[in-house]
């Protein structure tokens, strides 16, 4: 309904009808940018934020006379996404949601031929959700119901299988409650996000529950990677820069912390802890020289930040291969780096994938600068539709989705 006409008697005097307006004004603007960037800051979120101008607001109000929410408007195109898919969950819970799947203590595993009550009930409750498009009611599990299964996995941060497996049951038990909750605080984390961030023509997106890492070129996705991220004691900061050079080969300047903590002692149970470990003094600091077993790997894409985080290979393939990846120190291990560097020097043709593997197995520090520097943001999104229109949970690895769902209702 228009706000700004008078469609009954007002008692107010015009300046308390002024002052009213102005203050549930003011109180809108808030509620459509989020909580404040104070807060957002003591919730350890660095990405930029959106720059609210309230000028801006006003004119488009009185314009239209009305406070329109259009998918044109004002958030990150995401915001968007999300809502619908909390419409959707929220219709579920009106319906009465999804029952508890129930299983046997000594449940293993259901494939393909196995038949037990538990398959009914697993075959309902990917029905609910959209993952399984006709329910038969079958207690036979057959190639249907895994293809469904493995869709649901792929949707929650899971290995896809050709088998059921208990975590597999455990998530799909997760109340329908919940998932409104986790819909809800990423909207709210929408509300911080510039929406100028995704005009960019091109740019690096890394989502840290989701481990995986995203180049984005003219709004389309040009490459993927899975990634390994901070451990919840060393975590991954959630903050945005400007990479500005690759660096082939590279030396690893050993943070003091981890001098102390893990070299100092090694050092004191064997003398050869240094030579062992491809270790060298260097100024009265610790760096480890270039080659295959460098923690860094072969090469290191820098952005510049106070946090001293970059993205970088590593020598330990194997942990790519897990569902959950947070095990480093805080800088974010790229799976496929060789593939991301081609894609990077894309922008100098001089950069061959030949001349690229070279400089990565030369053994030698070599610098490159970018012509073009390329804006890297590092987000933590534990709900996120996909562009193909896919709603994807992902674990709360570093346990932020309780505290933000408490602000919220707090207020």
């Amino acid at each position: 309904n228009p706000i700004f006409e008078h469609t009954s008697e007002n008692k107010l005097s015009q300046i308390e009808t002024d002052l009213m307006v102005t203050n549930l004004y003011f109180y809108y603007v808030q509620k459509v940018s989020g909580v404040d960037e104070k807060t957002t800051k003591s919730l350890e979120w660095l990405l930029p934020r959106k720059k609210v101008n309230y000028q801006v607001f006003s004119d488009s109000i009185y314009k239209k006379a009305t406070i329109n929410d259009d998918k044109k408007s004002k958030m990150f195109s995401q915001y968007y996404k999300l809502r619908d898919a909390l419409h959707q969950y929220r219709e579920i819970e009106k319906k009465g949601g999804w029952k508890t799947i129930e299983v046997r203590e000594d449940f293993k595993s259901l494939k393909i031929g196995d038949s037990v009550g538990t398959v009914g009930q697993i075959r309902e409750r990917l029905y609910i959700t959209g993952d399984l498009k006709e329910n038969s009611k079958s207690n036979i599990c057959d190639s249907t119901l895994i293809a469904s299964a493995k869709k649901f996995e792929s949707h929650h941060g899971l290995t896809p299988k050709n088998t059921i497996l208990p975590e597999h049951i455990a998530e799909m038990n997760i109340p329908v409650s919940d998932r409104i909750k986790t819909l809800i605080a990423n909207m709210e984390r929408c509300r911080w996000i510039d929406p100028e961030l995704e005009k960019g023509k091109e740019y690096i997106e890394v989502n840290i529950p989701e481990f995986r890492l995203y180049l984005i070129r003219d709004g389309k996705i040009a490459f993927v990677s899975p990634v390994v991220v901070g451990k919840m004691m060393t975590q991954t900061v959630i903050f945005s820069g400007m990479m500005n050079n690759i660096v082939f080969s590279p030396y690893w300047n050993v943070p003091t912390s981890i001098i102390n903590k893990e070299i100092k002692p090694g050092m004191a149970k064997n003398k050869n802890y240094l030579a062992q470990k491809n270790l060298e003094w260097n100024n009265g600091a610790v760096r480890q020289l270039p080659g295959k077993n460098n923690s860094l790997g072969l090469v290191k894409f820098l952005f510049p930040n106070s946090n001293n985080i970059y993205l970088h290979d590593t020598p330990a393939k194997s942990l790519f291969e897990r569902e959950n990846r947070a095990f480093s120190h805080g800088c974010v291990r790229v799976g496929k780096p060789r593939e991301l560097a081609i894609e990077l020097l894309k922008q100098d043709p001089s950069w061959t994938p030949e001349r690229i593997d070279k400089a990565m197995h030369a053994g030698k520090e070599n610098w490159v600068s970018l012509k073009k520097k390329i804006p890297v943001y590092i987000g933590y999104f534990t709900a996120w539709v996909d562009r193909d229109g896919n709603l994807n949970f992902y674990k709360d690895v570093y346990k932020r989705d309780e505290s933000l769902i408490k602000l919220l209702t707090e207020e």
